[in-house]
């Protein structure tokens, strides 16, 4: 019989006489009554350890020993290491609050520190419990100390950091033992270290309690070592009784005996464990499975078996003659738990060979591979919005599972988004095989099929066509006789081509070979071709469809976005626009020169995409362009686009099937390069980045006005000093933000980025920052990067001008004398007569002070400043009229005018073109 490895074994009773069986435990290892082993015979056999019991019962003791003497070990260390950083904490917080104390910068700089901080000092430090705390000018000098006659003498230990701001944390060994000190500085208002304060205590303080705990500890130990050897002795005492008190060498005769049984028997025997690993097969088994040689001990999920065997296997459950496919075999399944009776948990399973029913198996497993292909292509084909990867999604199913070679072919405006044009040519989107070296045309061909091929024939009538054996289809052969010969000879026989229909419109086909299967193509697989052709055609053509509407968007964003960039002189200009991975956004930037030599960034942000997103955020920038128009300062620009946005959908609404402005966000900023300032608002909007000219970076502290369209809150402008050559970096959120990690982080990284970048131009810093970007970001990505020029005092001339009009004469002259210096002496005659009209109306109209200023750029600015804000009009003055021609004169003699207001009046400004260059493109 068959014995189950760790149950015991009936036998029949012995009649008088009869010899003792081989592997009969010896009859003094049982108890009284035959039923066990006494107490006795436990610990004998325990200390001797000829028995497995005893065996086990010494090893654990010896492992319960060594764990006692680990976990000892261990405490007495970590006792050890958290005295010292309670030490550590408990200094540096003492020396730091008092550090920060209210009037210790004060006293300090008294008179007499000494005398104000050594009470102080001394109730701080028995109210904290440190050993001492001291306070030091810079140098080192003690203020106080617990022992008075120390005071005034120089403090040992190590302050240099401490003085540069720095903490200072020291382990030594002093006076009074073992013990860690901390110097902290003490700063002004202003950031300066003005005095020191080192606080300190001996770790045997610290650490006192914790020592008390370890007698506790070794009484516990001592009693977990008592307790863990009376449990082993139990457990062993039921391992002995399970045994029978018998040695290794007795117990390994009866399981030999065992096995040889088990062996010899002609149906397959597995004995599984309850945590599904294989605990025992038989030589049948191993046959029948083709199971490893080191099966035993391994899980069942990890034999090579198929999904249906294995899972049977690891699920324990009752099973009766259940048929099973393994490999070439049909076997015919048993299958009962080990634990009805209270036995361990388990199974057991008997397997016989059943082979005569495989040809029916056969035909159920070729229809289920069927079905499970149809379901793979329901959720494989059609991922991605992506024409060409779903073809090749398609081929990849197909191969090897139902063909050895499949192909896609596709009309070239399918993969451009439109609708095919039948008679035109056809592009190889997908070529797929078993093997590499096909003479396939390979994919990104154009092929254009002779009416007699099979592929024209599908393509024209819309139904499939079946090639059984393609050397007697001389159709096929007529396409290329050569390709044709090659494709013979290397081994394809069969071909099946299905054309790719999305309702009404044949997309293309798809065409699948044959080469190492030796039967042709037959009925049953050409409906199944065409049912994973039908599925994916459907996904092709929303592929298309997708294609073309991203297209059309990505045109109606490129047509709204900025292709060049206006030419000024204040600002070395660079750029870049990334699409996002999908679909397109409404991100969007713009430079507009104003007046003034001035030049406005702007960079904003639409939430969403699509077309609506891109159309939102053109009629965002025309706005803008508007508004610039005006020279408004930057809040009152955005508070402008931000009713603007309010009132954008209004007439739009969900109800309507209109889309709406889910959100929008803008940053503005204004630069002079005369006095190198730049003023910044922001609506939602990350803030900007400035790196100095010495590679320092920082974040621009600018207030966070709420995102467009909200309405109702003001925004909040920064002005900020620019240094010449410095670099101001504007981008939108997809450059800092994505779904794997927060803006915070984002912020990190592009700092790292322009750290490494000092002294870099805008271009190369634009290519250093999105070399850290991946190449399809999940956002749309904007960014400008400024660097900043300076309009010298050479190209400025300014004068303040009496409230008089003899005054203006004086002011004429002055001119052309600094034109003259300037070598523009063409623009002399026009620039006094436009000088004359502005600096006139202002003495007339406007009210003091009254200033003129010239700036040479790349045009000649004249401005001329009242505090006046009153705005003059063009208009036509009547023949009998005396006056009103002065701005008609001005407008025809100027390329450009126009007024902008300032906080204390108004500026009417004019520019002229300047004849020739005389050098002053490019700003010093």
């Amino acid at each position: 019989m068959v014995r189950l490895p760790g149950r015991p074994v009936s036998r029949p009773p012995r009649s008088p006489g009869q010899p003792r069986a081989p592997h009969s435990p010896p009859r003094q290892a049982r108890g009284k009554g035959g039923k066990g082993v006494s107490r006795p015979g436990v610990l004998r056999s325990a200390v001797t350890g000829r028995s497995v019991a005893g065996q086990v019962f010494l090893l654990q003791v010896v492992i319960v020993l060594l764990l006692v003497v680990s976990a000892v070990v261990a405490q007495v260390l970590q006792v050890r290491h958290d005295s010292d950083r309670e030490a550590t904490n408990r200094s540096l917080a003492v020396a730091e609050t008092f550090a920060n104390s209210p009037g210790m910068v004060a006293a300090l700089r008294s008179a007499d520190p000494s005398a104000v901080l050594q009470p102080r000092a001394e109730a701080a430090r028995e109210a904290t419990g440190v050993d001492f705390l001291v306070v030091m000018n810079t140098e080192g000098i003690r203020y106080t100390h617990p022992k008075p006659d120390r005071i005034g003498k120089k403090f040992v230990g190590t302050l240099a950091p401490a003085v540069a701001g720095g903490t200072v944390t020291e382990h030594i060994n002093g006076t009074i033992g073992p013990l860690v000190q901390v110097v902290v500085p003490v700063k002004d208002r202003a950031g300066t270290v003005v005095g020191l304060v080192s606080a300190g205590i001996t770790t045997a303080h610290v650490g006192g309690a914790a020592h008390q705990q370890l007698p506790l500890l070794l009484a516990a130990a001592a009693a977990a070592l008592a307790l863990a050897t009376a449990g082993t002795a139990l457990v062993s005492r039921r391992l002995l009784r399970q045994t029978h008190g018998l040695g290794p060498y007795e117990m390994t005769r009866m399981y030999e005996h065992h096995d040889a049984v088990l062996h010899a028997v002609r149906e397959g025997v597995l004995i599984v464990g309850g945590d599904g690993r294989l605990l025992l097969a038989n030589d049948e088994a191993h046959r029948l499975l083709n199971l490893p040689a080191d099966a035993e001990r391994r899980h069942v999920l990890e034999l090579g078996l198929d999904d249906e065997t294995a899972g049977l296997l690891t699920s324990g459950r009752v099973a009766t003659d259940e048929v099973h496919l393994v490999k070439d075999r049909l076997l015919a399944v048993n299958q009962r738990p080990t634990d009805l009776r209270g036995g361990p948990p388990g199974s057991v399973t008997t397997l016989r060979d059943s082979t005569e029913l495989r040809a029916l198996s056969g035909r159920a497993e070729v229809t289920r591979e069927r079905l499970n292909m149809l379901y793979d292509a329901g959720v494989g084909i059609g991922t991605s919005l992506d024409v060409t990867r779903t073809a090749e999604e398609l081929a990849e199913l197909a191969v090897p599972r139902f063909a050895d070679f499949a192909t896609v072919d596709l009309f070239d405006a399918v993969l451009n988004g439109e609708e095919p044009r039948p008679g035109t040519a056809l592009r190889r989107t997908a070529c797929v095989g078993v093997r590499k070296d096909s003479p396939l045309m390979p994919a990104g061909e154009r092929i254009r099929f002779v009416a007699t091929s099979p592929q024209a024939r599908a393509l024209t009538t819309g139904q499939s066509v079946v090639g059984a054996r393609l050397r007697d289809e001389p159709g096929w052969r007529a396409q290329h006789l050569e390709r044709a010969d090659q494709v013979l000879a290397y081994g394809i026989h069969s071909l099946i081509t299905v054309p790719l229909r999305a309702g009404s419109l044949v997309l293309g086909v798809a065409n699948f070979w044959r080469a190492e299967k030796p039967q042709p193509f037959d009925s049953e697989e050409l409906a199944l071709a065409e049912e994973l052709v039908a599925r994916a055609a459907v996904s092709i053509d929303n592929a298309r469809r997708y294609t073309r509407e991203h297209s059309m968007a990505v045109t109606l964003q490129r047509s709204l976005l900025p292709r060049t960039l206006p030419e000024q002189g204040a600002l070395e200009l660079a750029y870049r626009y990334l699409p996002a991975q999908s679909g397109v956004g409404g991100d969007w930037f713009d430079v507009l020169p104003l007046s003034g030599a001035r030049v406005a960034l702007v960079v904003g942000d639409v939430v969403g995409h699509g077309l609506h997103a891109a159309a939102t955020m053109g009629r965002l920038r025309t706005a803008v362009h508007n508004f610039s128009s005006l020279d408004l300062p930057p809040d009152e620009l955005l508070g402008l686009l931000d009713e603007l946005v309010g009132r954008l959908d209004q007439d739009e609404t969900p109800v309507t099937g209109g889309a709406v402005v889910t959100g929008a966000t803008c940053l503005y900023a204004i630069y002079d390069p005369v006095s190198r300032r730049c003023t910044v608002a922001r609506a939602g909007h990350p803030p900007p980045a400035l790196v100095h000219p010495d590679g320092a970076v920082e974040f621009a502290e600018v207030p966070a006005g709420p995102p467009l369209g909200l309405g109702g809150l003001p925004f909040e402008t920064a002005e900020l000093e620019l240094t010449e050559g410095s670099r101001l970096v504007l981008y939108t959120d997809g450059l800092v933000e994505d779904r794997e990690r927060d803006i915070d982080e984002g912020l990190d990284l592009l700092r790292d980025a322009l750290l490494r970048t000092p002294g870099a131009s805008p271009e190369d810093t634009c290519r250093t920052v999105l070399d850290r970007l991946p190449a399809r970001p999940s956002d749309d990505v904007a960014l400008i990067v400024a660097r900043t020029r300076v309009l010298g005092g050479d190209r400025v001339a300014q004068w303040e001008v009496p409230s008089d009009p003899a005054a203006v004469s004086e002011v004429r002259a002055s001119v052309t004398r600094r034109l003259a210096d300037w070598g523009l002496e063409e623009l002399a005659f026009t620039t006094e007569l436009i000088l004359s009209e502005l600096v006139t109306n202002a003495i007339r109209y406007g009210r003091d002070p009254i200033g003129v200023r010239l700036l040479r750029d790349r045009a000649l600015v004249c401005e001329v400043s009242d505090s006046s804000t009153t705005s003059p009009h063009l208009r036509y003055a009547a023949s009998t009229d005396e006056g009103g021609r002065g701005l008609f004169l001005v407008a025809q003699l100027a390329e450009r005018w126009g007024t902008r207001y300032t906080p204390h009046g108004k500026v009417i400004w004019a520019e002229q073109p300047l004849p020739r260059d005389p050098g002053a493109r490019e700003m010093r």
